[in-house]
């Protein structure tokens, strides 16, 4: 959207455009609370994906597989487990890459089998 700087404007959209645009900075209250559910993703989608690695890990040395297989499997779980402990601890970002990583060694499993 364009628009002249001598365009005419609702006095109440210029009033909270100039009002939102004084300080710059968000409430702290909230800042918490988005840490607070980005630490819970984090940890409780770390924990999800330990338990289905690790539970296919256990389907695989049931069945006929390469024994890399279930060591990825597990080995990917447990990426995905420090992952959740990052997490649950503040470092979301590095919590994310490894559950990235933790995941690529699962699948690198599956594709052995």
């Amino acid at each position: 959207m364009s628009g002249r700087p001598d365009s005419d404007t609702d006095p109440a959209t210029a009033d909270s455009e100039a009002a939102a645009g004084q300080d710059g900075t968000e409430d702290p209250a909230d800042d918490a609370e988005d840490a607070r559910r980005a630490r819970w993703t984090a940890a409780g989608t770390g924990a999800a994906l330990t338990l289905a690695g690790l539970a296919a890990a256990l389907l695989r040395l049931t069945r006929s597989a390469p024994a890399f297989v279930p060591a990825a499997y597990a080995g990917g779980a447990a990426v995905c487990a420090a992952a959740t402990v990052l997490g649950s601890r503040g470092r979301t970002r590095r919590a994310l890459w490894l559950l990235v990583a933790g995941v690529m060694v699962m699948a690198l499993g599956d594709q052995g089998d």
